[in-house]
């Protein structure tokens, strides 16, 4: 009705201008009908401005909603101004630069040892003492950092430091790789390379600490087991190029570092420790050892490798003779072949892990041959090793405590060793406690003595991070 009486007294105030400025000329049907036409005018001009107002508000109520979302959704946060954080101190915050992803992690492993003799045999990197109990082990803690394009092409770095519970920081892993995914790669630093002699789940016979040094204990014996140029040496650093082809790997590592590391210190028999047939080595340049490894997988669980490593530095340590002449020992090639079937890879539950190792060495005046096979299933594992050495020159030496090889000759070593998995210790999928045994036992072409085996049980604390 509002909106009908505002359209008429419009309606009358246009007419009545018009009335007055026009002519009485008009009939009154004529005006009636002008009357009727400007009140359906009006009426239009007031609909179209109620709906204008309408608009306006649903807008601004939109704009009001929207306001408040951004309200709610701001974090307001106080920044203390530059001269004042430097006063207070502020708490630091860790900055990334932004090139790629970095990870860390790190484990844990604690080892507890009883042993006949340590230092023998298997275990060739510690001194010789009697029956004991011992504990060793470390804490790991990586970082690695990676960069990837969109083409898998990726450069990073990766670094292990190892805090032991003597008391000393050591290194496992620091190097640089780059390269591209599934296809090849450069890698740089200290590192493993490809492994030749896999042990399965073994914890008491494989050689912890620096692979390539200490792995040569005189008058001890040899298991030579490919890891002369494997590389994570102490006395120096390796070079890989690697490729991979369909099923096909090829691998070229090369190790430079102090050849004579090799040998392990041997207080009994010289007071600078490293020996090597009696006599102590002395070092004139390093080594350069190349280990190309090509590596066959023509099914998911089954692979086939073959390699060889060479030191191809002459004159790169030995010792001076009687005539005051410098003699080589530093002539060193092995070979290794190994087979791989890994069951795991498509039943974790129930596959078995096997593998056929074999290795031989010629070095100067020594040839030894090593062959050992190993199976995992669920959590226990078991392996057998055979060492066949040949030593055609030897000096005569006097130890003080232990020594078992002291001439030239023949002999074997038998090791028999075993482990058992305890998973996920209190229900934590990142503890186990691993259980390990070995028996090893001596024989040569002559009797060496009644106290020829070795034995020994480990528990292993392992914990990631």
């Amino acid at each position: 009705m509002k909106k009908t009486a505002i359209a008429v007294a419009i309606g009358c105030l246009l007419v009545g201008h018009s009335a007055s400025a026009k002519s009485t000329s008009l009939t009154v049907e004529q005006r009636l009908q002008l009357l009727e036409d400007r009140l359906i005018s009006a009426e239009h001009r007031a609909e179209k401005a109620e709906q204008e107002v309408q608009v306006l508000r649903t807008q601004q109520t939109t704009a009001r909603k929207e306001l408040k979302e951004v309200q709610e959704r701001v974090v307001v946060k106080s920044e203390t101004p530059t001269t004042e954080t430097a006063k207070n101190a502020a708490t630091p915050a860790l900055s990334l630069s932004g090139y790629g992803d970095l990870k860390i992690y790190g484990d844990v492993e604690f080892n507890m040892d009883a042993e006949s003799k340590r230092g023998t045999l298997t275990k060739l990197n510690e001194d010789n003492t009697t029956e004991q109990w011992d504990m060793d082990g470390r804490i790991l803690l990586g970082v690695d950092g990676m960069r990837k394009l969109n083409d898998d092409r990726y450069a990073g770095f990766s670094i292990q430091p190892l805090a032991d519970m003597y008391g000393s920081m050591n290194l496992d892993d620091a190097y640089f790789h780059f390269g591209q995914e599934n296809d090849w790669k450069v890698k740089v630093g200290r590192f493993e390379a490809f492994d030749m002699f896999p042990l399965n789940q073994d914890t008491f016979v494989e050689h912890s600490g620096n692979t390539a040094n200490d792995l040569y204990s005189d008058g001890q014996g040899y298991i030579y087991m490919m890891k002369e140029g494997r590389g994570r040496s102490d006395a120096g650093g390796n070079f890989l190029l690697s490729k991979q082809i369909d099923d096909w790997y090829f691998e070229l590592n090369s190790l430079i570092e102090d050849g004579a590391t090799l040998f392990s210190d041997n207080d009994n028999v010289s007071a600078n420790g490293r020996t090597y047939h009696g006599r102590e080595m002395e070092k004139e340049r390093n080594v350069i050892y190349m280990r190309p490894v090509v590596s066959w997988s023509p099914m998911k669980e089954l692979a086939f490798s073959a390699a060889m490593e060479s030191n191809v530095i002459n004159n790169a340590y030995g010792y001076t003779n009687n005539k005051g002449e410098f003699v080589d020992q530093s002539d060193r090639t092995g070979y290794g072949l190994t087979m791989t079937w890994d069951g795991k890879k498509t039943d974790p539950e129930n596959g078995v892990t096997l593998n056929l190792n074999t290795a031989y060495m010629d070095a100067d005046n020594e040839e030894d041959f090593t062959a050992a096979a190993n199976a995992l299933w669920k959590n226990f594992e078991l392996g057998y090793i055979y060492a066949h050495n040949k030593i055609d020159d030897f000096e005569k030496m006097v130890c003080e405590d232990d020594c078992i090889i002291t001439d030239e000759g023949t002999y074997d070593i038998h090791t028999i060793h075993a482990s058992y998995l305890i998973p996920n210790v209190m229900d934590m999928n990142n503890f186990n406690i691993y259980l390990g045994t070995y028996w090893s036992k001596i024989q040569s072409d002559e009797q060496i003595s009644s106290d020829d085996d070795r034995y020994g049980a480990r528990v292993r604390f392992k914990y990631y991070f």
